[in-house]
């Protein structure tokens, strides 16, 4: 089972801001996840925009990470600050 965490305005896009998840066959690497989460719940491509990162297992990965043996996922939105 794997835990996907959503925050900021992520969370409010998805209703949640974490869940336990079995992942479809359909989904190997992060980019297909984003793609994924993004349809699920009609997000309208926020979790495509690039300045959104991932960390797996507390690290930040690129999109073509494979995702085998993920225990949590956390979609990170943009920081802003001053």
């Amino acid at each position: 089972m794997l835990e996907l965490l959503y925050f900021g305005k992520l969370g409010d896009v998805t209703g949640k801001t974490s869940e336990q998840i079995e992942l479809p066959p359909s989904v190997p690497d992060l980019n297909s996840l984003r793609q994924w989460i993004d349809e699920r719940f009609e997000a309208d491509g926020i979790f495509l925009e690039p300045t959104v990162r991932i960390a797996v297992d507390n690290e930040i990965k690129s999109n073509d990470f494979k995702i085998s043996n993920a225990r949590e996922i956390a979609f990170l939105p943009p920081v802003g600050g001053g």
